[in-house]
């Protein structure tokens, strides 16, 4: 029985991690950014001591986002109206996500920054630096482009909805472009980094989905390389 009973305690610990990445679209993100980071770690090779930092924030940021899921459903099961206290209890649930979150980029930042300014120097390289007037060129043609496929697809509007996102479209082409033109790997991974940001919020407020600005990422990064190639190939 004793068996039996372990054996279930692991069938409802799963269960648990099942629901909350079917609910819970930031632990959907966690997960695909842990993912990222796991195929980034390989690729670059990272030592033991650094794949153990990465190990342990990830795991953090999972642990904390289960425990804040199990916060809000206890409160709502234990509250029917607008409490005070409750919201206390989901909002220091939820910043114990943020604050893991946080500390998961600081470490992340720490051992990615150097590799990526690496592998940002030897893609500079193919591209010359050029004057501000290509960067203009390459934000107008990809908001072109974004109206094109919205028109097209009669999907939300330039500023909300639809695909792709317009708002990650127009970041990650002007990041691209800033790195073409300063012709500098820590202004590239900055830059980038930036836009990164304004993809994520896009999905938090719900205003696109992750495909939607992905899609949006790489037409802004592949009409942005492909201006700077036609006008210096």
């Amino acid at each position: 029985m004793r068996s039996r009973s372990l054996l279930w305690s692991f069938n409802y610990a799963i269960q648990g991690i099942v629901y909350t990445l079917r609910t819970q679209r930031n632990m959907r993100l966690h997960v695909l950014a842990a993912t990222v980071v796991f195929v980034a770690a390989l690729m670059f090779g990272v030592s033991r001591l650094e794949m153990i930092a990465l190990l342990f924030v990830i795991s953090l940021v999972l642990v904390a986002e289960l425990a804040n899921t199990a916060v809000e459903a206890t409160v709502d099961v234990a509250v029917d109206r607008f409490d005070p206290m409750a919201k206390v209890a989901k909002d220091v649930a939820a910043g114990a996500v943020l604050v893991a979150s946080l500390n998961a980029i600081a470490v992340g930042y720490l051992v990615f920054y150097t590799r990526l300014v690496s592998m940002a120097e030897s893609g500079l390289r193919l591209v010359r630096q050029t004057t501000p007037t290509l960067t203009v060129i390459a934000v107008a043609l990809t908001g072109l482009m974004v109206l094109a496929i919205k028109a097209a697809n009669r999907e939300g509007s330039f500023l909300r909805g639809g695909w792709p996102s317009g708002h990650t479209a127009i970041a990650v082409a002007a990041a691209t472009a800033i790195a073409y033109a300063s012709n500098s790997a820590k202004l590239a991974v900055l830059a980038l980094f930036i836009a990164a940001l304004v993809a994520q919020s896009r999905v938090e407020t719900d205003a696109h989905t992750i495909p939607q600005v992905v899609f949006g990422g790489l037409l802004g990064f592949l009409i942005t390389t492909a201006v700077f190639q036609v006008f210096f190939a």
